[in-house]
C-alpha cells in the first residue's frame, strides 16, 4: 500500500467526519425528531402497516410500486455496511461503536422521513418519461439554489463510483467467495460485472423487480442466523449488553490489543458505520422513494423510514451483537474475516460462514444495483440522457477493478465521498424544515379527519 496516499486520505477522511459533520448530521436528526413530535417512535406502527398495504387509488406519478421504492432503497443500503461495516466500526471504536450506531439510526429515521417526503414533493419527469428525484430537486426547485444541487449530484456520483456503489461491495463479495467457495478473485470480478450489467440495462424497474424478491429472502435468512447465535450464547446476552453500553463512554477498543481508544473515536466509528449502513442524511434513499407509485409524499416519508429501521435497528444490532457475543472483535482480523468466524464460532464451521458468504454477496450485489440507479439519476440531472451510456461504461469497469483494491484504502475512500455527498443534502433539510413540517401536519390532520368521519360513520349505521 502507498502509506503516503493512505496517510493523506486519513488525514481527509478525519477533516470531512471530524465533529462538524458528525454534529450536522445527529443534529438534523434530533431536530426533525423534536419538530416532528418523535414521529419515528409514535408513528412507526402506522409506517410498517404501510409497507404491506397497497395504497388505494393511486394516481400520482410514479415508475414503481412503494415497496418496490423501499426494496431499491433497501438493496442500497443492506450491504457490507451491515456485515463488513459493523464489523470495522467495532474494530476501530470497540463494542460501544454500536451504541452510536444505534443512537445515530433512531434520530436517522426522522432525517430519512423527511429527505425521502420532500424527494416525492419536488419530483418531476425527465426526457424519457421516467422519474427523476431526490435532493438534487428539492435543492434546485425548493431552496432555489442549482449549484447546491449540483453539487450534491456530483458527490452522489463520486459515492456511486468511488464509494459505498462499488469498492466495498465488489471487495466484500470477492472476499465472500474466495473464503466460503475458494472461487479466484478474477472470476468472481468478471462474472460480477457482467451479471451487474444484465441487471442495469432495464433500468429501475429491472432493478426493483430483483431487489423486491432478493432482499426480503435474504434478510429473513440472515436475521434467523444471527438469532441461532444468540440463542446458542443466550447466557452471555447480557454482559455482552452490559460491555456496550460501558465501552461507549470509556472508548475501549479493539485495534492494537485493548488500547483505550477516546469516546470520540468510538462515536466517529459508530456514525461513520452506521450512516455508510442506513444512508440516513446522505440523500441516497430519496432518489429511489421519488420513483414511488404514491399520493402522498407523507405516505412514503413514513414507509422510507422504516428502511433505517431494518437496517440498522435490526440487521446491524443482530451482526454487532454476534461479533460481541463470540468474543471476535478482539480479534486479529478484520472486515468479511471477522463476521465469518462469529458465525463460525456461533453457529457451525461449514454452516456458518456459507450463510455470511451468501448473505454479503446477495445484499452486496443488490447494493451495486442500487447505487448504480442512483450515480444514473444524477447523470441525468447533470449532463442529460446521452451521458447514460457512457456513466454505465466507466461504472461496470471500476466494479472489474474493484477487486484488487487493499480494503484500508476501500473503506477510507468510500468514508469520504460519503460525507462529501450529505453535506448539501443537509443544507436543504435545513432549508425546507418547515415544508417537511407543514406537509406533516396537513396529512395527519386529514388522516384524523377520515378516521373521524368513519367513526361517525359507524355509529350512524349502528
Amino acid at each position: 500500500m502507498n502509506h503516503s496516499l493512505y496517510d493523506f486520505l486519513q488525514i481527509i477522511d478525519n477533516l470531512v467526519w471530524g465533529p462538524p459533520l458528525l454534529l450536522l448530521l445527529v443534529g438534523t436528526g434530533i431536530y426533525f425528531t423534536f419538530r416532528l413530535g418523535a414521529l419515528q417512535f409514535s408513528k412507526l406502527p402506522l409506517a410498517l402497516s404501510y409497507v404491506f398495504k397497497k395504497e388505494e387509488g393511486v394516481t400520482g406519478k410514479g415508475d414503481v410500486s412503494s415497496f418496490a421504492a423501499l426494496c431499491t432503497a433497501l438493496s442500497a443500503t443492506i450491504g457490507t455496511g451491515n456485515i463488513v461495516g459493523v464489523a470495522t466500526a467495532l474494530k476501530l471504536g470497540g463494542p460501544g461503536a454500536l451504541l452510536w450506531m444505534w443512537m445515530a439510526a433512531l434520530f436517522g429515521m426522522a432525517t430519512k422521513y423527511a429527505e425521502c417526503l420532500l424527494a416525492v414533493k419536488y419530483r418531476e419527469k425527465d426526457a424519457q418519461g421516467n422519474i427523476l428525484g431526490g435532493p438534487m430537486l428539492y435543492l434546485e426547485k425548493g431552496v432555489g439554489q442549482k449549484w447546491l444541487a449540483r453539487l450534491f449530484a456530483f458527490f452522489t456520483i463520486g459515492v456511486a463510483c468511488f464509494g459505498i456503489g462499488t469498492f466495498p461491495q465488489v471487495n466484500a463479495i470477492v472476499d465472500a467467495s474466495h473464503i466460503a467457495f475458494n472461487v479466484p478473485n478474477e472470476i468472481t470480478a468478471i462474472v460480477l460485472t457482467l451479471l451487474v450489467a444484465a441487471v442495469t440495462i432495464g433500468g429501475i424497474k429491472s432493478i426493483a423487480g430483483l431487489a423486491s424478491k432478493i432482499i426480503p429472502t435474504m434478510t429473513v435468512v440472515y436475521v434467523t442466523a444471527c438469532i441461532g447465535i444468540l440463542v446458542n450464547n443466550a447466557g452471555a446476552i447480557p454482559s455482552a449488553i452490559s460491555l456496550i453500553l460501558e465501552s461507549a463512554f470509556t472508548g475501549q477498543a479493539a485495534t492494537g490489543g485493548f488500547v483505550g481508544a477516546s469516546i470520540m473515536i468510538a462515536i466517529q466509528a459508530g456514525v461513520a458505520r452506521g450512516v455508510f449502513s442506513n444512508e440516513s442524511g446522505l440523500g441516497s434513499a430519496p432518489m429511489a422513494a421519488a420513483s414511488a407509485q404514491t399520493n402522498s409524499c407523507v405516505r412514503q416519508g413514513l414507509i422510507s423510514m422504516v428502511g433505517t429501521f431494518l437496517d440498522t435497528i435490526v440487521i446491524c444490532s443482530m451482526t454487532g451483537l454476534a461479533l460481541v457475543l463470540t468474543g471476535v472483535w478482539s480479534m486479529d482480523i478484520e472486515g468479511a474475516r471477522m463476521t465469518t468466524e462469529a458465525f463460525s464460532i456461533g453457529l457451525d464451521k461449514g454452516f456458518g460462514p456459507m450463510v455470511v458468504a451468501i448473505g454479503l454477496m446477495f445484499f452486496a450485489f443488490t447494493t451495486i444495483l442500487g447505487w448504480n440507479y442512483y450515480g444514473e439519476r444524477c447523470v441525468v440531472y447533470l449532463f442529460g440522457q446521452r451521458a447514460v451510456p457512457t456513466y454505465k461504461i466507466v461504472f461496470l469497469t471500476l466494479i472489474l477493478s474493484g477487486a484488487f483494491i487493499k480494503l484500508d484504502m476501500i473503506w477510507l475512500i468510500a468514508d469520504i465521498v460519503n460525507g462529501l455527498m450529505a453535506v448539501p443534502n443537509l443544507i436543504g433539510l435545513i432549508l425546507l424544515r418547515h415544508v417537511v413540517a407543514e406537509e406533516t401536519n396537513i396529512y395527519f390532520e386529514a388522516l384524523k379527519n377520515t378516521i373521524r368521519s368513519s367513526a361517525d360513520s359507524n355509529a350512524t349505521s349502528a
